[in-house]
């Protein structure tokens, strides 16, 4: 079950670890719904709940996922360790670096980052 918290006064829609995988942009449609009825600016999403397929850029679905963020205005945030799938693909790597520094999606180790990175973001 989704949970809606505030971080460092930020809203945040957080989903379970457990549950069905993320395997495209029909099955965020949900989330990005929730997020802006709770009035979420965030959907914090555990990297394990991201169908292996997400880490395989040539599939589009990571591309797909993160667009239809965007095209909603709710940020998108993967927090888990996910330095194997970037360590085996230099175009990933460079998909989560442009990600990060565009500020629609972000990927962070863990909640500390993200908390770190909310409060950053407030400062400015």
């Amino acid at each position: 079950m989704t949970t809606v918290d505030e971080i460092d006064g930020v809203p945040v829609l957080r989903c379970p670890e457990e549950g069905e995988p993320i395997r495209g942009g029909a099955d965020v449609l949900d989330l990005i719904g929730n997020a802006g009825y709770h009035g979420a600016e965030w959907v914090v999403v555990p990297a394990g709940r991201l169908d292996a397929s997400f880490f395989q850029l040539r599939t589009r679905v990571a591309g797909d996922i993160v667009q239809k963020f965007a095209q909603y205005r709710v940020g998108l945030v993967v927090v888990g360790d996910i330095s194997r799938h970037t360590e085996a693909s230099g175009a990933l790597r460079d998909f989560v670096r442009e990600c990060d520094r565009a500020g629609q999606t972000w990927f962070v180790p863990d909640a500390e980052a993200l908390r770190e990175r909310l409060a950053a973001r407030r400062r400015r």
